[in-house]
């Protein structure tokens, strides 16, 4: 037998991550190029891809590298961070991560491949999760109600203002914020209110809030300085001005704290990052968000709620969950579209495996040795608050820089305050031993006294920073989740149990339109947890964090060349955030020019919910324009009102390719229209996914795109995010991109404003990115839009010989997505979308996008990522499908009583004795052959969302529906 001769070329070429990234292989390739009539996947391109965008050249970068090269590339760059002890507080903690957690849930796939639980069937899992959280912020606020999580605290808090302003009758325009709450919370703040057209006042509020007579009040508890302030008598002052009174809350600080629901708050927030999540040089982390019950129509982000199924048994779903944005659209006065869940989550388990004792051992530690600290410094004539809980702002016997540099010797972070001050925020991680290099770092290290002593002398009755007035007498989390998983083995198997209920990508694909549920490889997130990018503070000294900078100025320089743009921001959080800090780019570069005045936004009438919210966000007037039969942009009504509006015309907001799936042929005529009637291009990055490689938003005419990196670039949706959005933008905007005032981005104006709490937003996944951009490489990049856009293709003809496809482009091509029209056969037969998207279910997948942007329609998207093997099995279900929906029109099944309509099937259906249906248990469960051997099984039948909706539930059942679940 003859052994093959391979050369070292060959053994490279088989190393490369691109084969592991892309699904089918070359002969499956093949077979779909020739079920498609063509001859080549370049001749599909230009079948498809109009000449107009397509690129000449390839991109100009490296390619690909091996996973292990990459790995080791960037562990060099982690290398140049140091990972100082941080005391810098701000609302930003070190922590510990149960290791159960950090192995189960952040590193583990079936958690962090899930996407939004909008089927909440296949959901019930993280919904439960999610509620714990829900529960937990309530308990601890001492509010009604909370949300699954926001963006970050500082975000949070300027929902909060918005929040008290569409809430409040009062005509004030002005919003007071407490001077000692975060810096970057206030910079958020005032960046929000300034085309809101809201007053931003920042003082004192015990001298200062009578004058200003706001609608409404920001207050932090415990400050950014440390101190308990007395925040009821401020609340008691609001509201006799009828104001409405926020807190941004340190939530550690809150299991020993009276809550400010207790104190009277309309509203708190405030970051769950202590719990167990890594600071990650600014996120991700799950912002809560809390309120009176009389708020909740109008609370931003998810909710989830308890619903019931079809059969009257409990089950979980997002209440209310067409979010604002979707509702108001042009009126809404937020554009949040994400949330933080697979952050939310873990810091929910963090509370499970603690419960509320051992939080409160975290909490008095955390105390007890800010109290030592303390007393140390005071005994010695140096001044600290005199209330406190983790916090203290210390007048220093020595300059600031001289005691700042002794503390950077000793690999310690203070933060300066004012001129002769510095701020110590200790947390779970500070040892006695780490306390008594403080107490050297500051009286020098004569001073002669023990933590020992000091110690023994709080147990003596000396004082400590929390009056006996000012502690929480109230039970908390007495919910049995917060009180039956303590030991590691209980702790694996309630989290493994909560795993088993959800679909993710470890079970299957999940074809959803628009959302990119592409591969997030196993070597892309390996970085995420390293300690040199996991355990550092946002505003860390700018020469701790060389590696850091070095990694997001390389993936700067990939984003750059990729759109096609001259710099890219890397601070907004969302792709929402991203839509909000583009337009904001756009208005202040407007308003540089003189052309302030610039205020109508043209946005397509198929445009996503999300980009109206944003522009009216920005006070901008928007005007919807039409789309033909076809799905485009209706060139004449665009021209048309771009001329008529070309004096007060600020942007068009569009999405390339379309939002029904098709490259429109005349995307550079309407950039230029837009041009020549003085305005500015705002392209999407939604489908960028279909773009990388073979064209460039910066080149076809935007001037500015958000990229969802949680999309296309292969961040994870983490069951309802993380998500990042940063922006790309041409040279003339980029003087005006969101800076900050804690930590200014180099080269930028602080006076700019921020958009997200920190810099860089959600720093710590962006390796994610950046590993991305480097395995796959110019090649791989462009080989795997063509593959996404080939997977597409052949599964829209392929399903086209069942269900009418309501969008084609050039050569009857669709993009990297397509829309199958359900309405004709719900016309014919009764089934609806939503019947298919539950039928799906029972054969082993998630559903496709539902009614959108069409309703009455399912947008379906393979991505590059799944096998000609998966898109097969995906076609053969829907195949099987419609043999089903034959079944309904001619009567063999009734309307009301066939698998679709019951759909989904659980193991208590096939246990039911009562079998009383026209289809048999086999045709229910196991559908066809892949069922038989690879089973996902709904954990609930169909949810009722109206029943969920009109009987709001936000909190965990109560004791009865425990003990039934678990016994």
């Amino acid at each position: 037998m003859a052994v093959e001769t391979r050369t070292l070329s060959d053994l490279q070429q088989a190393n490369e991550f691109t084969h592991r990234h892309i699904g089918p292989d070359a002969e499956q390739t093949q077979e779909m190029l020739s079920y498609l009539g063509v001859d080549s996947v370049e001749d599909l391109m230009t079948q498809t891809v109009p000449d107009s965008i397509r690129l000449d050249d390839a991109l100009d970068m490296t390619d690909s590298v091996s996973e292990a090269d990459a790995l080791a590339y960037l562990k060099q760059l982690a290398a140049k961070n140091k990972v100082n002890k941080s005391y810098l507080g701000m609302g930003y903690s070190n922590t510990l991560v149960p290791n159960v957690i950090l192995r189960n849930v952040m590193e583990n796939p079936g958690w962090y491949t899930a996407y939004t639980p909008y089927q909440p069937e296949i959901a019930q899992g993280r919904l439960e999760a999610l509620l714990n959280f829900q529960q937990m912020v309530m308990d601890l606020t001492g509010m009604e109600l909370a949300n699954a999580s926001l963006l970050d605290e500082s975000t949070a808090a300027a929902e909060a203002m918005t929040l008290c302003k569409r809430s409040n009758r009062k005509k004030s325009n002005t919003f007071f914020v407490a001077d000692d709450v975060h810096p970057q919370t206030i910079d958020v703040i005032k960046t929000r209110a300034e085309y809101f057209g809201y007053d931003i006042v920042v003082g004192n509020p015990l001298t200062d809030l009578e004058a200003a007579d706001p609608f409404g009040v920001q207050l932090q508890y415990p400050s950014t300085y440390g101190d308990i302030t007395d925040i009821k008598s401020v609340i008691d002052a609001a509201h006799g001005q009828k104001a409405m009174v926020s807190v941004a809350a340190d939530i550690l600080a809150l299991v020993l704290l009276k809550s400010p629901g207790e104190l009277g708050a309309d509203i708190v927030l405030g970051s769950s990052q202590r719990f167990g999540v890594p600071m990650g040089f600014g996120g991700p982390h799950a912002a809560f968000f809390a309120a009176s019950e009389k708020l909740k129509r109008s609370v931003p982000g998810r909710i989830i709620g308890v619903s019931i199924d079809v059969n009257g048994n409990q089950a979980l779903r997002m209440a209310m969950q067409t979010r604002e944005q979707h509702i108001r659209r042009e009126k809404a006065t937020s554009n949040i579209c994400t949330a933080q869940a697979l952050l939310a989550n873990m810091a929910s388990f963090y509370v499970v495996y603690h419960g509320p004792e051992g939080l409160k051992r975290i909490a008095e530690r955390v105390h007890r040795l800010t109290a030592i600290l303390a007393n140390g410094l005071k005994a010695k004539g140096v001044q600290v608050n005199d209330t406190y809980f983790d916090t203290l702002t210390v007048t220093l016997p020595e300059t600031q820089e001289v005691v700042y540099q002794r503390a950077l010797e000793e690999g310690c972070n203070l933060r300066k305050i004012g001129s002769d001050k510095l701020g110590i925020s200790l947390d779970e991680t500070t040892l006695p031993a780490d306390v008594a290099v403080l107490l050297d770092v500051i009286l020098g290290d004569a001073h002669g006294q023990t933590v020992e002593a000091l110690d023994a002398a709080i147990v003596a009755g000396e004082a400590t920073g929390i009056s006996a007035d000012a502690r929480r007498e109230d039970a908390i989390l007495t919910h049995p989740t917060f009180n039956s998983y303590h030991s590691e083995t209980d702790m694996l198997r309630y989290m493994k149990k909560l795993e088993n209920k959800d679909y993710s990508l470890v079970h299957g694909m999940i074809p959803l339109g628009s959302c990119t549920m592409k591969l997030n490889a196993t070597a892309e997130m390996i970085p995420v947890t390293w300690p040199e990018f996991a355990n550092i503070h946002p505003f860390a000294p700018a020469d701790q964090v060389a590696g850091y900078h070095q990694m997001l100025n390389e993936l700067e320089e990939q984003l750059v060349e990729i759109t096609g743009y001259d710099k890219v921001s890397l601070q907004p959080n969302s792709g929402a955030s991203g839509e909000y800090a583009g337009l904001l780019a756009i208005r202040k570069y407007q308003e540089s020019i003189g052309e302030g005045h610039r205020n109508v936004c043209l946005i397509p009438s198929s445009a996503h919910g999300t980009n109206p919210a944003s522009a009216a966000m920005m006070d901008m007037k928007i005007i919807v324009t039409k789309c033909d039969d076809n799905g485009n942009v209706d060139v004449a009504d665009l021209r048309a009102q771009a001329e008529l509006h070309k004096d007060d015309l600020s942007c068009l907001m569009i999405t390339y390719p379309s939002t029904h799936g098709v490259y429109e042929e005349d995307i550079v005529e309407i950039c230029d229209i837009i041009h020549k009637n003085g305005g500015q291009v705002y392209m999407d990055g939604a489908n960028m996914n279909a773009q990388v490689g073979i064209s460039k938003p910066g080149l076809i005419g935007s001037d500015v795109s958000h990229l969802n990196l949680h999309k296309t670039f292969a961040i994870p949706h983490g069951g309802g995010g993380p998500g990042m959005g940063p922006i790309g933008v041409k040279s003339h905007l980029a003087p005006f991109l969101a800076s900050h005032k804690v930590s200014p981005v180099e080269g930028l104006n602080p006076e700019n404003g921020a958009v997200a709490a920190a810099p860089y937003g959600s720093a710590s996944i962006l390796p994610i990115t950046w590993m991305y951009n480097v395995m796959l490489g110019k090649s791989g990049l462009k080989a795997s839009t063509q593959m996404a856009i080939l997977n597409a293709n052949y599964m829209t003809e392929k399903l086209a010989e069942h269900y009418p496809v309501l969008y084609r482009g050039r050569n009857n091509k669709v993009a990297h997505e397509c829309i199958v029209d359900i309405r004709p056969l719900k016309e014919e037969s009764g089934v609806t979308e939503e019947d298919i998207a539950k039928r799906l279910m029972d054969y082993g997948f998630h559903a496709p996008t539902m009614s959108f942007p069409v309703a009455g329609t399912l947008m379906i998207e393979p991505t590059e990522s799944e096998s000609k093997v998966e898109i097969d099995r995906f076609v053969d279900a829907m195949v099987q499908i419609r043999e089903e929906i034959a079944k309904v029109q001619n009567g063999e099944w009734p309307a009301d009583n066939n698998p679709l309509f019951n759909a989904p099937h659980t193991q208590a259906d096939v246990m039911n004795g009562a079998w009383d249906r026209p289809y048999t248990r086999e045709e229910a469960v196991f559908p066809n052959e892949a069922t038989r051997t690879n089973k996902f099984w709904p954990m609930t039948n169909r949810i009722d969302n109206v029943y969920g909706d009109r009987n709001f539930i936000c909190s965990c059942p109560g004791i009865e529906a425990y003990q039934d679940q678990e016994g």
